[in-house]
């Protein structure tokens, strides 16, 4: 966007765009791994607890397991002393349950031993309560041995054998009761603790929500935000240079990847702007010298139709000073004729003269007309054989005073739809077309074929021929062959006879040699084909 100031605004060489994007994603990715390793030392605080727990809760049950055995180990010795059973029998049948307390006590020690390392891993202090409960599973351990040694004396004597049994459950039940709620203490001391952890985990998580927001707004509105608005001007700036708007001035606060981006819009805008002035300067230029050429085109027009102009009024003028004499010489020849039989035959022959001068006449003002846009041709049906006996008479005595032999072939009985006057002058200037380029062939023929639709004149020579790449451009305006005998005219005749034949709906075509159906042996020659339509029909 164009903006207008005072001072070109500082630009900062700051780190690159692509550095502070990979800085913040780095520390929201770091701050991503931070909070999974903390949820992970958590966790893992959470289950060694859980684990030490358990543990307690094992503990807790063979304590439960050991207060059935010493139970048994109770009521057995006491069934055993009061059935008087003899020494080895008590010996026998309390080795079993002995077994099974000392196993148990086994066990304990090596609980016991576990949960102090337990405790010491996880930083509860509980050495002392674990070396009281170890020392009160050794007074529980003597006072069976001593309870076992007393009761494998000799002695039946039951007094003395029931006070080993009396000692042992008073002093076995208080330790044990004892140890029992140390391990109660100690299992909800643990469990407490999960509580703790739990909780300082959950305002960890967080601490650790409030931080992760509060970096991803910064990371946005600190970073992605405003490279969206350098981004969205940069994109106006493409929009108005694409709409030919080239007064672009992006501001270029930093020189990072968008910073140079911009610079070379800004760039890029001022070149296409001193373009565009270049161009108009230019198209200014070229309407200008369009208009002098058109200002000279028009006034060479005006002077070519002031020339043409002159040149129709000179062949009326002509036309209109010939006409007059020759009306008189026509009209003095058919008096003398009837006047003077003697010399009707030389007045016959002034007055067929001053008829064709007439007609010559005529047709030099239709080519003033054709060439001046203002011909009309009187379309009638006209009989075929007075047409060709016209053509005869008009060009018998050139062929003869050239040499050539004029062959008229048969003439159909029938008509043609054209002005009869520009056909014949067609046709009699394709004959002289042959006799001033045909004439070594000796010959000129004229062959007419009749179908449904056209009737086609022939006008055929047995010369030179054509050759193939002046065939394709023989009526064109002004072409003339390279033969020096074209030199004698201007070109005119061929164009203007194809234009005439056209313009009543006909054809004109030229072939050169001539096809093997109508060429002699050792002759080339030329074919004109005239086409018109058959009114016959």
């Amino acid at each position: 966007m164009s903006e207008t100031t005072t001072s070109p605004p500082r630009v900062s060489r700051a780190i690159s765009l692509k550095a502070r994007l990979g800085i913040g994603a780095a520390l929201l990715g770091g701050g991503t791994l931070l909070t999974a390793v903390i949820l992970f030392l958590g966790l893992n605080a959470v289950a060694e607890r859980l684990d030490t727990a358990l543990a307690s809760e094992t503990r807790m049950a063979r304590y439960a397991t050991l207060s059935q055995q010493a139970a048994t180990f109770l009521v057995i010795t006491t069934e055993m002393v009061q059935s008087g059973q003899t020494p080895e029998v008590r010996r026998d049948r309390i080795a079993p349950v002995i077994d099974r307390l000392r196993n148990t006590f086994l066990d304990l020690h090596a609980d016991t031993e576990a949960a102090v390392t337990q405790a010491q891993e996880i930083g509860l202090d509980a050495q002392s309560r674990y070396a009281t409960q170890s020392l009160g599973l050794a007074r529980m351990q003597a006072m069976l041995d001593n309870t076992e040694a007393g009761l494998s004396t000799e002695t039946n004597d039951p007094d003395e054998l029931r006070a080993y049994i009396d000692s042992f459950a008073s002093s076995f039940d208080p330790l044990l009761s004892q140890a029992v709620n140390n391990e109660i203490l100690f299992r909800n001391t643990i469990l407490n603790g999960i509580d703790e952890l739990r909780q300082r985990l959950g305002l960890i998580a967080l601490a650790i929500a409030v931080v992760t927001v509060g970096s991803v707004a910064a990371f946005y509105f600190g970073l992605i935000r405003p490279q969206f608005a350098r981004l969205d001007r940069l994109r106006e700036a493409a929009h108005r240079i694409g709409q030919e708007d080239f007064a672009v001035a992006l501001p270029v606060t930093r020189m990072d990847e968008i910073g140079q981006i911009s610079t070379e819009t800004n760039r890029m805008a001022a070149a296409l702007s001193d373009r565009q002035q270049q161009v108009q300067a230019e198209w200014a230029r070229l309407n200008e010298t369009i208009r002098q050429k058109t200002e000279e085109l028009q006034s060479a027009n005006a002077t070519l139709e002031e020339i043409d102009h002159n040149r129709r009024r000179f062949f009326a003028d002509v036309s209109h000073e010939l006409r007059t004499p020759l009306t008189v010489i026509l009209m003095e020849a058919q008096i003398g004729k009837k006047s003077t039989p003697e010399a009707a035959a030389a007045f016959t022959t002034i007055e067929a003269r001053a008829a064709r001068l007439n007609r010559r006449i005529d047709d030099l003002l239709r080519i003033a007309r054709s060439d001046s846009g203002q011909l009309h041709l009187d379309v009638d049906n006209v009989p075929l054989p007075d047409l060709m006996a016209k053509v005869v008479e008009e060009i018998q005595a050139e062929t003869e005073n050239a040499g050539l032999d004029l062959q008229i072939g048969s003439v159909p009985d029938a008509e043609v739809l054209c002005d009869p006057n520009w056909v014949r002058q067609v046709i009699v200037g394709l004959i002289r077309n042959a006799i001033r380029h045909a004439r070594a062939g000796g010959v000129v023929r004229l062959r007419v074929e009749a179908g449904t639709k056209d009737i086609t004149l022939q006008i055929i020579d047995h010369g030179p021929g054509i050759a193939q790449e002046q065939l394709s451009r023989i009526f064109d305006r002004f072409a003339q062959g390279k033969n020096p005998d074209a030199a004698l005219g201007f070109g005119l005749g061929l164009a203007l006879a194809r234009w005439v034949i056209e313009e009543q709906g006909g054809t004109i075509l030229a072939e050169s040699p001539l096809p093997a159906t109508l060429r002699p042996e050792g002759v080339t020659g030329t074919v004109i084909s005239v086409g018109l339509p058959n009114a016959s029909r």
